[in-house]
């Protein structure tokens, strides 16, 4: 199954709101990037790269504690869930965030 196939798979029914955003894994061959997005308005309301912070998880948190989000919905972009992204998602749980 490519990767295509499976992000279109997740996107159907993985749907981000104000209350609850979305956050969004996007890996490239050196960095890791998040995305915290409401889906209802189409906006990022918070983001994340280890390009420019060396500590992903606790800037994303911070930025999503500011805005008073702790629940949200996470969306693997179509990788599959091992490694970072696993890694990643446990260590966002362990921050606080709830999914």
């Amino acid at each position: 199954m490519s990767k295509m196939s499976r992000k279109i798979r997740i996107r159907a029914k993985v749907f981000g709101t104000s209350d609850r955003p979305r956050v969004v894994v996007f890996r490239s061959n050196k960095n890791l990037y998040l995305q915290a997005i409401d889906d209802d308005k189409g906006k990022t309301l918070a983001s994340a790269s280890t390009l420019k912070d060396k500590d992903l998880i606790l800037t994303f948190v911070k930025i999503l504690r500011a805005k008073k989000i702790k629940s949200v919905v996470f969306d693997r972009g179509g990788y599959k869930y091992h490694g970072q992204v696993k890694i990643l998602a446990e260590n966002l749980r362990k921050a606080g965030l709830e999914f």
